[in-house]
């Protein structure tokens, strides 16, 4: 099963608001390490029920390869602002659109990675504009919506959203021994610092995961359109993904022609079970993708 994040910020790590043109977005910005030369900028977009705190493991090994990291809390996620119930606010285009400008507020272009809903996100920012990123990086993030099991789980959580409070909710999940974890289905048990992520599920807007929840469940098959895009792409996974199985994403790399990645001993969250080999290879990936435009 996957493993929860660290809540506390990397060592070096700076925690702030990015101020963009659509508004503010709570990041956690690692520069590289001192003495190491700089090779570029990533963006690292969360998934669903997910946070910045997901790419924390991350961070420090992808420094000392020389790539500074910006993660950040997209609209209405954890500790960035958004509407409580305007729904029409988290629309794909809407959060792709956010992507795009934070990218725009880094001022160079950037890696983007995308972690499950954070790729199919991502995905949508390339195809409305690929020119600010140097790479795409899809990590346990599928072609279309997610597996069936895992439609159940979300459309439990929907319907539980739509009667009762973010509290609640989260009460009735510690209830069924099922306390929430980084992403769609990553319900995991027996987690240790329950309070931070209480906090995290609170900071939550409910027409967020409303939102988000339908388009994980709904989303299109778009590997055709990307295909289309002249940018390096990475499918990268765990071994094993209920989510999205992983012959599916191997499919994926195929169609796209993209550098594919199986990282051992790892499930939905490779940045959280094996962080060590997850960073080697986004770095491996990135070396090899261009130098800055």
């Amino acid at each position: 099963m996957s493993q929860p994040p660290t809540f506390a910020p990397p060592p070096g790590a700076r925690a702030y608001a990015l101020r963009t043109a659509r508004g503010e977005f709570a990041v956690v910005d690692m520069p590289v390490v001192a003495g190491v030369e700089p090779k570029g900028v990533a963006l690292l977009v969360p998934g669903f029920t997910g946070s910045k705190e997901d790419f924390n493991p991350l961070q420090v090994p992808l420094a000392e390869r020389g790539y500074r990291t910006v993660a950040v809390d997209g609209r209405g996620q954890f500790e960035s602002d958004g509407p409580e119930h305007e729904e029409s606010a988290y629309a794909q285009e809407e959060l792709a659109r956010d992507v795009l400008a934070q990218a725009e507020a880094l001022g160079t272009p950037v890696h983007l990675l995308g972690h499950s809903l954070g790729g199919q996100i991502s995905r949508a920012a390339v195809l409305v504009d690929h020119s600010p990123f140097r790479s795409l990086t899809l990590m346990a993030s599928g072609p279309a919506q997610i597996s069936v099991g895992q439609q159940q789980r979300v459309k439990l959580l929907r319907d539980a959203l739509a009667v009762m409070t973010m509290a609640q909710v989260w009460d009735a999940i510690q209830a069924m021994e099922l306390p929430e974890g980084t992403d769609a289905g990553e319900l995991d048990g027996g987690l240790d610092d329950r309070a931070d992520l209480r906090r995290r599920w609170l900071g939550n807007k409910p027409a967020q995961l409303i939102a988000t929840g339908r388009q994980l469940c709904t989303e299109p098959d778009r590997v055709a359109e990307l295909a289309a895009v002249p940018l390096p792409c990475h499918v990268l996974s765990g071994a094993v993904d209920d989510t999205w199985p992983v012959p599916l994403l191997d499919e994926m790399a195929v169609r796209l022609g993209a550098h594919r990645t199986v990282i051992e001993g790892a499930e939905h969250s490779p940045n959280t079970d094996q962080p060590l080999a997850t960073a080697r290879a986004i770095a491996g990936f990135w070396d090899g993708s261009g130098s800055p435009a």
